[in-house]
């Protein structure tokens, strides 16, 4: 076991979630790794990067068979940072994975990621990480691809850690793996870049909380369940509206980037995007404004005057 890399699995659809048992499982079944998980005891999604600031959190031991894990009243976030911070655990690990999470997270959708986050967090403190997603679609996805989505990892996952062991994995970028519907038909690893694919999202006045669809961790609403009987309005005074938000459709639109993400996992590949977590304008923002600023600054010495 001391000889073994560590490997700490975090997600933000919360510890009890197929996704991250099927991977933890998986892991712990290969025999090489050392395994921790630190992630929320509930589900986290479209947290994107925030943190608990001002109060404490609590951490509850759970059991899962072959590893060590704890359950955080936090955020995605949150659970990477105390989890790697050895006031938790007594190590660091090797290798931080965040995941599998139920829908894909490419495009946009990386900004809301709570997944994403878990690994950007790692990232932030130098340490190599992986965020994983499966492309869950409703009627045809099945908990058991979350198992060969974890299966289809191994091999990235082994290789990243030789090359760490090595010292020649780089720390200047962490991986964003995406995994397609039909996993078990998958066309193979595809090295990527982060696209422009979004879900619109609108807004709906409702007068109860149960009123309307429910949104999905996969960002896309539920249309298979029967509306639940309402018993009764929110306790709101009069002059409180209530809104839910509400999916208005998808879209594609990748621009110039042959190699997006999104339109490879539709095509059935295994996503493999390498990301930062600068946020660089579009080529050609920085030159329109380099031109701009100054003739504001020349009416803001003139106005002074």
């Amino acid at each position: 076991m001391e000889n073994q890399p560590t490997i700490m699995v975090t997600n933000d659809d919360g510890i009890d979630a197929p996704g991250l048992r099927a991977l933890v499982q998986v892991l712990v079944s290969t025999r090489r790794f050392q395994v921790l998980v630190c992630a929320p005891d509930s589900e986290k999604s479209a947290m994107s990067h925030s943190i608990t600031w001002r109060e404490p959190i609590a951490a509850r031991r759970v059991e899962i068979e072959g590893a060590t894990a704890y359950a955080i009243a936090g955020t995605p976030a949150d659970c990477t940072s105390l989890g790697i911070s050895k006031s938790l655990f007594p190590l660091i690990p090797d290798l931080v994975i965040s995941g599998i999470n139920m829908g894909s997270n490419c495009g946009y959708h990386i900004v809301y990621s709570g997944t994403v986050a878990g690994a950007r967090e790692a990232f932030f403190n130098d340490i190599p990480a992986i965020s994983v997603s499966y492309n869950w679609f409703g009627g045809q996805s099945k908990v058991e691809n979350f198992t060969l989505s974890a299966e289809a990892c191994i091999p990235i996952i082994t290789a990243v850690l030789v090359e760490i062991k090595n010292k020649t994995y780089p720390l200047r970028c962490f991986l964003n793996i995406d995994l397609p519907t039909d996993v078990a038909n998958n066309k193979g690893y595809k090295l990527t870049k982060q696209g422009k694919s979004i879900y619109k999202m609108g807004w709906s006045q409702v007068t109860s909380d149960m009123q309307g669809g429910k949104m999905l961790s996969t960002m896309t609403m539920d249309t298979d369940s029967t509306p639940p009987i309402e018993t009764g309005a929110l306790n709101l005074s009069q002059d409180h509206l209530l809104f839910k938000r509400e999916v208005l459709g998808g879209k594609l639109d990748e621009g110039d980037i042959d190699d997006a993400d999104y339109k490879f996992l539709q095509q059935g590949y295994i996503t493999v995007t390498p990301l930062g977590a600068l946020s660089h304008a579009e080529i050609g923002c920085h030159s329109y404004f380099k031109d701009w600023l100054p003739s504001v600054g020349e009416h803001l010495s003139a106005s002074s005057l």
